[in-house]
């Protein structure tokens, strides 16, 4: 099932690479207020992938609101977030020059561009 959205976004960082087994393991176990505050701000379909070869994690998520930077700002200021960022930001290397950690002045996930877009196979043979 397609979940309707506004936006679609896909972003990386990398792990750091004495972090891996701990940045799964939080991740398996991923903190209820934490999903509950995606959920809220309106992010859907949300998952990360690890390429180890480069450390790359690769995340992709729906954006299904109407204001995006607004939404941001708010989950920003969720205090089970910003626990969740304390600890995931130190197991990460951000691509973005300057870059100071989630939620701070500017973005920690490097975001990626859509290059190609297939939405199914309407009309195909």
């Amino acid at each position: 099932m397609s979940i309707p959205h506004t936006k679609r976004v896909c972003q990386i960082i990398k792990l750091k690479p004495e972090a891996e087994a701990e940045y799964k393991a939080l991740h398996a176990a991923a903190w209820p207020g934490v999903l509950a505050a995606l959920a809220r701000h309106h992010i859907a379909d949300y998952s990360i992938h690890y390429y180890p070869p480069m450390r790359l994690l690769i995340a992709h998520f729906k954006y299904t609101g109407t204001d995006f930077e607004r939404d941001m700002e708010e989950m920003a200021q969720d205090e089970e977030t910003r626990r969740w960022w304390k600890v995931t930001d130190g197991m990460q290397e951000s691509f973005v020059e300057g870059a100071e950690g989630s939620g701070g002045n500017g973005p920690w996930w490097l975001d990626l561009e859509e290059v190609f877009r297939f939405e199914g196979s309407a009309g195909l043979p």
